[in-house]
């Protein structure tokens, strides 16, 4: 954001955002994925069926009163420990996922995004999730358009 503003953010974002996550998982023995009921990307963001009930829980819970900045969740599941940090909207994160959107942002997201759903967010209201998975094997992605 500080070196050319949203439109750069946005180019930037689409490009090291999955390539951070990608390194993080080939580095380790965990699988790093931003998920959201509400996906920027629907290549790679849609949730499995595991994250999306963990999100819808996590809306549940922002919409409680619980701060979303602090809300997770970790679980064993099939032999493999899955964890979940929700994805606060914070006011930056209003510049490119808010409701009323800058011109130039609407197109920027239009050409790097064209399948984009992550707009319309308040502050404090869940984004998405940092999910990550460590067990038997790397998580089966195919999984993810339950």
């Amino acid at each position: 954001m500080a070196d050319g503003g949203p439109t750069n953010a946005i180019a930037v974002c689409a490009d090291r955002a999955p390539a951070i996550a990608d390194s993080l998982s080939l580095q380790s023995d965990w699988t790093v994925r931003r998920v959201s009921l509400k996906s920027r990307n629907a290549s790679r963001a849609i949730p499995d069926s595991w994250e999306r009930a963990v999100l819808i829980e996590f809306d549940e819970r922002a919409k409680s009163g619980e701060d979303s900045a602090t809300i997770n969740f970790g679980e064993v599941v099939d032999g493999r420990y899955r964890y979940m940090q929700a994805q606060a909207v914070e006011p930056v994160c209003l510049v490119c996922h808010g409701q009323n959107l800058a011109v130039d942002v609407k197109e920027s997201l239009r050409q790097y995004y064209p399948d984009d759903w992550a707009t319309g967010y308040s502050l404090g209201q869940v984004r998405g999730a940092i999910s990550v998975s460590q067990g038997r094997g790397k998580l089966d992605l195919q999984d993810q358009h339950d």
